[in-house]
């Protein structure tokens, strides 16, 4: 009796780690896009899908942890509603390391964030604003903003120029 209870024990320890293993490198593993390509991550990652690092298009984005928030910004009316994927989420899903993440626009405007400025409330990486995709006219396909009522050190000049849109490209660099 007490072989079969080791051999069972063996036996899922090794189910167990098997799942485990399989898990992570799950984790890495990105199809190519199927939709028109939003966002390319590249530097120190683990995660790739093309020779140019990681292309995610929208439906990928979709797929990872949402969050959302409403807040006012210096560039909208009123208050508006952004979802997206907290950059945070992004950098788990993708196993992202470095130092600084630098992050080009379509207009290759580009900032540098210390990677240590990565907080649990933000920057979210929004792809809808009130419910709708934002066209590139409308600061889209992806707008990195911040809840800028909900904390006041986001309220300031930095934070705001941190606050790129039609994000196209993030580089995270050791």
């Amino acid at each position: 009796m007490f072989r079969f209870i080791k051999i069972a024990f063996l036996l899922l320890a090794g189910l167990f780690i098997s799942t485990l293993a399989l898990t992570f490198a799950q984790a890495d593993t990105f199809a190519p896009p199927k939709g028109d390509a939003i966002l390319t991550v590249t530097g120190a990652i683990t995660a790739t899908n093309s020779a140019d690092g990681l292309v995610l298009d929208l439906a990928q984005l979709e797929a990872l942890p949402q969050h959302s928030f409403t807040t006012s910004t210096t560039w909208t009316e009123g208050k508006t509603t952004f979802q997206g994927v907290l950059l945070k989420d992004l950098i788990a899903a993708i196993g992202a390391k470095g130092k600084t993440i630098d992050m080009t626009a379509l207009n290759d405007y580009v900032i540098e964030m210390p990677f240590a400025d990565v907080k649990d409330d933000g920057p979210l990486l929004a792809y809808l604003m009130d419910g709708k995709t934002m066209p590139l006219r409308d600061k889209g396909p992806i707008w990195m903003v911040f809840p800028y009522d909900q904390n006041p050190d986001y309220r300031t000049e930095e934070t705001y120029s941190r606050s790129i849109w039609q994000l196209l490209r993030i580089d995270f660099v050791e």
